[in-house]
């Protein structure tokens, strides 16, 4: 039996030596393993995420919602790039103390912290910025409803409020203090507001003017008191670009807006029509059949907006004329149209002037003489010779 033993253990431990040792390194090669299944873990979650990002945004960009699609695209990307970052965070973790050092593995739930913190950041600005295309930039997506000066604000603070959100989030996480930070912001405080006085004027009228609403974007405006007449481009938080008739831009400060006076055209119900015409005195006695019919033609006219007041009367006796005036108001406040409509409503009333055998009168004096002239014929010199 002692022989039998023996003889046992020389055939059996040397095999048991050779598992020891393979079971050593694979317990040391495991960090492999753990890598490969946590890529494809990755992998199959991303394709997941893919698919079903190409099967919704079809179904959002058909809708009427502008916050829908823009936040689907907007958390797309940055959550492609959480998962392969927090994957790889995963693996940090677990990774052997001969592979990795072991002070990065007990700061690691730090860095998945502070990786998450930055995902939430990315995905505010781009939700912003996605916002900010579909309302302002893109003139054909259908989101006429929204104000676009208001859009451009709204997204532009929401950027500001993330990026301050998101980094006062941060510092704690970095072991910075925000206590200390606010103390030296609260002595810097005066001496910045002194030095950006302009600056924060410029950001007050921004914010009045989207409060107040005195134009937005794509509107024609003006000023009795200031060269500045054009079209809105851009209202941003210092300066408003507008571009003149002559294409040239014109930027003005913000905070001209709250001394001057602002008028604003495009937002007018309808365009007026003001028209003084003479005819001669001769022609006194046809003059009210004439305002009878030029008033029955403006009111028959399908351009003139009869509830508007509607005036034809005789104004005015200048001394060479006979003055009536025309007062009425187009249906359309464009520019081309209302000049087409002034045009036809001109020629119009020229007919029937015409029609009634009178003439426009013309600046012509008349002089009297109560005796008249007496001419005194001079001898003739030549037959006296």
């Amino acid at each position: 039996m002692i022989r039998i033993a023996t003889m046992y253990e020389q055939t059996i431990l040397p095999h048991g030596n050779d598992m020891l040792k393979l079971q050593t390194l694979f317990q040391h090669q495991l960090w492999i393993f753990e890598i490969l299944f946590v890529a494809i873990i990755c992998l199959i979650v991303n394709w997941l995420l893919g698919v079903i990002y190409r099967r919704l945004e079809p179904r959002l960009t058909q809708t009427n919602r502008v916050w829908d699609d823009a936040l689907l695209k907007a958390f797309y990307k940055p959550l492609q790039f959480y998962i392969w970052v927090l994957g790889a965070g995963i693996v940090v973790y677990f990774l052997d103390d001969a592979v990795i050092k072991q002070h990065l593995a007990d700061n690691i739930v730090i860095y998945i912290q502070l990786i998450s913190e930055i995902f939430v950041i990315w995905f505010g600005m781009r939700f912003a910025g996605r916002l900010h295309t579909a309302i302002v930039l893109s003139p054909g997506t259908g989101y006429k409803k929204y104000d676009k000066s208001m859009a451009a604000a709204f997204c532009q603070l929401l950027r500001v409020l993330v990026l301050i959100i998101g980094v006062l989030v941060i510092l704690p996480t970095l072991g910075i203090s925000i206590s200390a930070l606010l103390a030296f912001g609260g002595v810097g405080t005066l001496a910045i507001g002194f030095a950006a006085k302009d600056t924060l004027a410029n950001f007050l009228g921004s914010t009045m003017i989207f409060v107040d609403r005195p134009f937005s974007v794509g509107d024609w405006i003006r000023s009795p008191d200031r060269d500045i007449e054009g079209t809105v481009e851009h209202i941003g938080w210092r300066l408003t670009r507008i571009r003149r008739f002559d294409m040239r831009p014109l930027y003005v400060p913000n905070a001209l807006f709250s001394t001057i006076s602002v008028e604003n055209p495009s937002r007018m119900l309808n365009r007026r029509i003001n028209v003084n015409l003479g005819v001669r005195y001769q022609d006194f006695s046809k003059i009210p059949d004439m305002l009878k019919d030029i008033e029955r033609m403006l009111r028959n006219h399908q351009e003139i907006d009869t509830n508007r007041t509607l005036m034809v009367n005789l104004t005015d006796l200048l001394p060479s004329s006979l003055t009536f005036m025309v007062y009425t108001f187009t249906k359309t406040t464009k520019w081309v149209q209302y000049q087409a409509i002034l045009q036809d409503v001109l020629l119009k009333i020229l007919d029937i002037v015409y029609y009634h055998g009178a003439e426009c009168a013309f600046p012509t004096q008349t002089l009297f003489m109560p005796d008249g002239i007496v001419l005194k014929e001079e001898p003739n010199l030549s037959n006296e010779n």
